[in-house]
């Protein structure tokens, strides 16, 4: 899978294992920074990813940082994102069941990298579901 992933420094350290491990797993990953942990603004990450989610460069999107909120908020001002925080597995699989989102944001102050692992794999493995959903799904754009 193509995937589009990016974070702010609070989420540089897991962005990047999150990056080497979805790569050695066969992913083609296109990393758009930031590239250390020198203080920056979440949104010059967040909006690049979402353009090669929403304009179909990129089958779908992984935004880290604090929280994840910020990188939520941001992402999901391109149309046709549809950004989640996740924290739970559960929510993971339940945002493509029922929300096919094509963006998942993390937070980095709540997830050790197994743990965020988990939800990223939860994420790209789980396909939506259609049906009632869509319907709902397309009422988000208006």
């Amino acid at each position: 899978m193509k995937l589009a992933i990016a974070s702010d420094h609070a989420g540089f350290a897991l962005k990047e294992k999150l990056r080497d491990r979805l790569t050695a797993e066969g992913h083609q990953v296109v990393d758009f920074g930031t590239n250390s942990l020198e203080s920056c603004d979440y949104p010059d990450f967040a909006h690049p990813v979402a353009h090669e989610v929403s304009e179909g460069r990129c089958e779908r999107g992984i935004l880290v940082c604090s929280t994840g909120i910020g990188m939520s908020m941001a992402a999901n001002k391109v149309p046709g994102v549809r950004a989640a925080v996740v924290l739970q597995p559960d929510e993971a699989r339940l945002t493509r069941e029922h929300n096919d989102a094509n963006v998942i944001t993390l937070g980095a102050r709540y997830l050790d990298e197994p743990h965020a692992m988990e939800l990223v794999d939860l994420f790209l493995t789980t396909e939506f579901s259609g049906g009632r959903h869509a319907r709902r799904v397309a009422k988000i754009e208006e």
